[in-house]
């Protein structure tokens, strides 16, 4: 018996449209879907009239259920990996069981591309791009100081994650490092109903934005 193939399914960020036809057409034709929350995969899932079974893998998973995962590939069953938003794997615990999956008898680890905020967010900032840093999410507390002076002193442009609940203390932290005068671009809630972009100084996005819930993206332009 052959060694079942993992797909790393990327599925969209907001807009359901987003989704590619080579991902449904993977989703449907594997023999099991392995999911960071059910839930939010059966919202894709029901739309798209997909009916698989789903596992949770998420950053809580333990060792007994990368261990059921292998085994599952071992013995020939073809598994997609999606994250609730995006692409598995980046800034997403995906990339740990693909760690452990690749440190011996490594099944075939397909990508299947498609949506990513920060990919997104890059494209319409008008920022250098030939060359750019990502930085996940920002510390909660210990080495955030760091964090952002590596974000100030970064030859490339930046782009990193934030949640609303966090993105006006994440704003004024970089006042502290960046300069006055730097361009950034604050994405919100991209592809969904309420997609904004602020563009201007750390000041003047302070000062216009209006909403700070939902999900961002802040890109900094290169020094």
């Amino acid at each position: 018996m052959s060694i079942g193939k993992l797909y790393i399914v990327a599925t969209p960020i907001g807009n359901m449209g987003d989704v590619t036809l080579r991902a449904l057409e993977t989703l449907k034709s594997v023999d099991f879907i392995l999911c960071e929350d059910t839930r939010v995969a059966k919202k894709l899932l029901d739309r798209y009239e997909i009916s698989k079974p789903t596992i949770s893998y998420h950053h809580h998973s333990d060792a007994k259920k990368i261990n059921e995962i292998k085994q599952m590939l071992a013995d020939g069953k073809n598994l997609a990996l999606v994250t609730d938003a995006g692409t598995p794997g980046i800034s997403d615990p995906g990339n740990l069981l693909i760690a452990e999956l690749c440190k011996s008898n490594s099944p075939e680890i397909v990508p299947i591309p498609g949506a990513c905020a920060a990919i997104a967010a890059l494209s319409v900032s008008g920022f250098p791009t030939d060359r750019y840093k990502f930085l996940g999410f920002p510390p909660h507390k210990n080495k955030r100081q760091k964090y952002f002076k590596e974000v100030a002193e970064s030859e490339e442009t930046v782009v990193f994650y934030e949640s609303g609940h966090r993105i006006m203390k994440c704003l004024n932290d970089l006042k502290t490092f960046v300069p006055a005068k730097r361009q950034i671009l604050v994405g919100r809630e991209i592809t969904k109903m309420f997609e904004t972009f602020y563009r201007g100084t750390i000041d003047e996005i302070i000062q216009n934005m209006k909403d700070e819930r939902g999900e961002f993206v802040v890109v900094i332009n290169a020094r």
